[in-house]
């Protein structure tokens, strides 16, 4: 897939299935994009479980923080990236072993390996990079 531009319908189709996400990289500072995102997905009524090994076992907004993608106690259905684009590769070989790989794989905004998207849809998983769903969907009025 080409990953410059994405049809409406694709990025609206993910936001809309989806009802469970692991937010990778989430912080506990309101001022960070990754709490504020968290925030806004809460709001939407998404589940958010936020992972970082730094926070595990703490709470950010309300949620309990994980130590690892691995640890996250149910099945997701998106993973949501807040690190930096030379981890992507890494994060979709974390997916890729779950016993139940999400559905999408979601690269925010300067978050984006082709490679590493490759091999996630190669097995299936739709991936978005360099994009944001809390900038997605008021835009898309999901």
């Amino acid at each position: 897939m080409n990953h410059d531009r994405y049809d409406n319908a694709y990025i609206a189709d993910i936001l809309k299935t989806t009802g469970t996400i692991a937010l990778l990289g989430a912080s506990p500072n309101p001022d960070r994009p990754s709490n504020r995102v968290m925030g806004f997905l809460l709001s939407k009524g998404y589940t958010v479980f936020p992972v970082n090994p730094g926070q595990a076992g703490k709470q950010i907004l309300g949620q309990t923080v994980y130590k690892a993608l691995a640890d996250v106690p149910q099945p997701v259905d998106m993973v949501d990236v807040f690190r930096a684009a030379e981890y992507l590769d890494g994060v979709v070989d974390e997916a890729l072993a779950l016993d139940n790989p999400p559905k999408a794989i979601w690269g925010q905004l300067g978050v984006r390996d082709d490679k590493a998207a490759a091999k996630a849809e190669a097995v299936g998983i739709k991936v978005v990079m360099d994009r944001c769903p809390a900038i997605e969907y008021p835009r898309l009025a999901v």
